[in-house]
């Protein structure tokens, strides 16, 4: 069990967010701990009511007296509704809050069971209940020995005990609220991933059916620093209306985001190690091409984006790293790693030998999909096979033909070197 403890500046906040997700069918509100009315008879207003009751009776804590907690349960771990209450109810009273109102949620917004809890620290005498650094003190007490009762998978040092994509469900519109759901994802990447532009942070949205937009150069949009986000489809098109920015809870505006490139630049010195091993790793075993390449790193939970130009030819490499959040070009991680380095070191050109000399004649090199290839090309490749001596002869008394299309990095011409005049 993992738990995350926040403190809203607002409870009306916290409690909105919460039955926002209950309209949109996301989440349950499934109890109602110290309560007056039963929680079916109780709308928006009355739960509201009861906070706000308590808070008025304390002035100077009108900052602090809200929290947010979560409590997030393993994947494999299938707990009902029930079991959810009792966990929730242990904890609140070992964290000290058991005589205090609060309302727990089952949300269904993500690969994982979790609830939220919303209560307020304020009791009934006025008195402010200390929070301060109950997550050290009496939330990870209360976690051990909760994770011990119930027989739940243990987290270690509150981290999650496998790595992997964080659990947000790739947005699908029309399934839900569309601000919300792009929300959800932008409170999970920003908080989680390490990216240092506005391109970086799109291969991460992208593997989340989003995508940021910052305006055509000299639009509105651009010239203002204004930032949309918009649904993707699985395509990768734009689909539904855009959402301001600034309209969004977190305020993700381009002035914030720039704030965070510079300070996930400070924190990348290692976070690409581990990924140039992997790479490297899938390479030594031999991948039949590119796209091969990229199902296998697929399944380490790593997604490749391929960047191309107008004209279908690739000139750059992405990684998106969900194991140890992060996002590197391939050129960022090493020469070695680039995208015509890459496509030397799997030999990704795909060979069909000839059976006879006829389809020896017609045969053209083919190439894999990502990169094309002009139909004057001859395969020569069949000369490594055991063919007869005349037909090599043959072959090799054939004119050399340019491949005026391959990658700028095989194109690079030499320099002549100017030769020295000897007085």
């Amino acid at each position: 069990m993992v738990t995350k403890i926040t403190s809203p500046h607002s409870i009306k906040r916290a409690l909105n967010y919460n039955e926002k997700k209950v309209q949109s069918g996301q989440a349950t509100c499934i109890y109602a701990g110290n309560f007056i009315k039963d929680l079916d008879k109780m709308n928006f207003y009355n739960k509201l009511q009861r906070f706000q009751a308590l808070i008025s009776l304390n002035e100077r804590a009108q900052k602090s007296n809200t929290l947010h907690i979560s409590l997030n349960f393993h994947p494999s771990e299938k707990l009902n509704q029930k079991t959810l209450c009792a966990i929730s109810n242990e904890y609140m009273a070992m964290i000290g809050f058991g005589e205090q109102p609060y309302l727990v949620y089952e949300h269904q917004d993500a690969g994982h069971p979790h609830v939220h809890i919303v209560t307020t620290s304020i009791k009934a005498s006025g008195e402010r209940i200390d929070t301060y650094n109950i997550g050290k003190l009496k939330s990870e007490i209360a976690r051990k020995e909760i994770e011990k009762k119930f027989g739940l998978v243990r987290a270690i040092e509150g981290i999650r005990l496998e790595k992997g994509k964080i659990d947000i469900r790739k947005v699908e519109y029309g399934k839900s609220e569309s601000k919300r759901a792009i929300t959800n994802v932008l409170e999970n990447v920003l908080k989680r991933y390490n990216f240092t532009s506005l391109a970086s942070l799109n291969a991460i949205l992208k593997t989340f059916n989003v995508g940021a937009d910052a305006g055509k150069e000299g639009g509105r949009i651009r010239r203002n620093k204004g930032l949309l986000y918009h649904i993707l489809d699985e395509k990768g098109r734009r689909v539904g209306i855009p959402i301001k920015a600034s309209s969004i809870y977190s305020k993700p505006t381009l002035v914030f985001l720039e704030q965070l490139f510079k300070k996930n630049e400070l924190n990348r010195s290692s976070t690409g190690d581990e990924l140039r091993i992997t790479i490297d790793r899938e390479l030594k075993a031999s991948p039949s091409n590119l796209e091969d390449l990229i199902k296998k790193l697929k399944q380490q939970n790593i997604d490749t984006i391929l960047r191309q130009n107008n004209d279908g030819l690739i000139y750059g490499i992405t990684f998106v790293d969900h194991r140890n959040r992060c996002v590197f070009n391939g050129s960022q991680l090493g020469k070695e790693y680039s995208i015509a380095a890459l496509q030397k070191r799997i030999n990704y050109v795909k060979v069909i030998q000839p059976t006879n000399m006829a389809e020896s004649v017609k045969s053209n090199q083919q190439y894999s999909h990502f990169t094309k290839k002009p139909r004057s090309q001859k395969n020569y490749t069949h000369l490594l096979s055991n063919k007869g001596s005349a037909s090599v002869i043959k072959d090799l008394l054939q004119p050399e033909i340019d491949d005026s299309r391959l990658l700028y990095a095989l194109m690079a011409r030499r320099r002549k070197r100017k030769r020295k005049s000897h007085l």
